[in-house]
């Protein structure tokens, strides 16, 4: 399975950007989908996740109310809309696929099986 995620770039504070992720070489309505985030000097941590069902996890605290992830089967795509950004939010974002739909471990990396390249989040004050 090969992810490649786009959508990444400059906006201003209090703007919004539509992240996706898509695939080849597997089809993402059979796997459990996830986006983390690395700012520059963190490591990497978990953002949002969405279930093979449809079912979407509870999204890290940092953007609860902000962001939303979901995904279109037809398109073989999943997406992180991302609204009223913050300066905090400045990372480069992943999408990771977990085909083995493991159960409870969502929020962390070793979950997944196959990840993106990443793509570029930068929001300025």
């Amino acid at each position: 399975v090969q992810l490649q995620a786009s959508g990444g770039g400059l906006v201003q504070a209090g703007g919004s950007l539509r992240l996706s992720c898509a695939a080849s070489g597997g089809t993402l309505s059979r796997y459990n989908m996830g986006w983390f985030r690395q700012a520059p000097g963190k490591e990497r941590e978990f953002v949002a996740a969405i279930r093979w069902s449809g079912g979407s996890t509870d999204p890290a605290d940092s953007v609860k109310g902000r962001f939303t992830i979901s995904r279109s089967n037809a398109k073989n795509t999943v997406y992180l809309q991302m609204n009223s950004l913050k300066p905090e939010d400045t990372a480069v974002y992943y999408c990771a696929a977990d085909v083995s739909r493991r159960v409870g471990v969502l929020r962390f990396e070793y979950g997944y099986d196959y990840w993106g390249q990443g793509t570029l989040v930068t929001v300025s004050s």
